[in-house]
């Protein structure tokens, strides 16, 4: 499930008492904010499992918000996180729910970004400070945040994943992995391609271009 890491062995350097309270949320938050793309004018976080049990305890709650704020694991403000997005105008409200078979260091974030866009996400703080996301909006995704990743979503057309892949391969991109998930036969669906390289402006741009594709996005890896 995505390829191994120095996290692996020892855990990120970082801020609080528990790389998958502490580090892993805040990597998670980090997450939420490049598929955002875009600064948090609200956000709604549910935590799931140990995060809802013990979460508060181990600072899971300033950890998600100071992901979302563009905060690094070894963010020494990672404890006025709080305060950080109340000066920001961020609105921020939590609660707990039950989201179903899922690890029990899961978050859900309903995000409204400061361009009027709003976004779904789920994630799990899977242990030594690693993450996967696992659901953008209503689709199922595996997003682990280690690869440059290209997120498109598109019409379910017959040539459209050809002309994408077209485009990275006239740009030199190598892809990695690749996901294609859809809500049913010729209605929408989402594409992820995991990358070695970033995913230049002028090939995003060719792919914004294509008539059946709604939206493109490139996210950088997670530090």
């Amino acid at each position: 499930m995505g390829k191994s890491t120095v996290f692996d062995l020892i855990g990120p350097v970082m801020v609080g008492p528990s790389s998958s309270h502490t580090a892993g949320a805040v990597r998670l938050g980090a997450m939420a904010l490049k598929i955002l793309g875009n600064e948090p004018m609200e956000a709604e976080i549910t935590l799931h499992g140990s995060f809802a049990e013990t979460g508060k305890g181990h600072g899971t709650n300033l950890a998600l918000v100071a992901g979302l704020l563009g905060m690094h694991t070894d963010d020494e403000r990672i404890p006025k996180a709080f305060q950080i997005a109340e000066e920001k105008g961020i609105k921020i409200r939590f609660k707990t729910d039950n989201l179903g078979d899922v690890h029990p260091n899961t978050a859900r974030f309903r995000l409204t970004g400061r361009q009027g866009n709003v976004v779904e996400v789920i994630g799990s703080s899977i242990g030594g400070g690693r993450i996967v996301v696992t659901r953008i909006n209503e689709f199922q995704v595996e997003v682990m945040g280690d690869f440059y990743t290209l997120i498109l979503l598109h019409q379910d057309l017959p040539g459209v994943v050809s002309q994408v892949t077209s485009i990275l391969a006239t740009a030199q991109i190598n892809i990695a992995q690749m996901h294609v998930s859809r809500e049913k036969k010729g209605a929408r669906a989402l594409t992820i391609v995991e990358a070695d390289q970033a995913i230049e402006p002028a090939a995003l741009t060719l792919m914004t271009r294509l008539p059946a594709v709604h939206q493109a996005m490139a996210i950088e890896p997670l530090e």
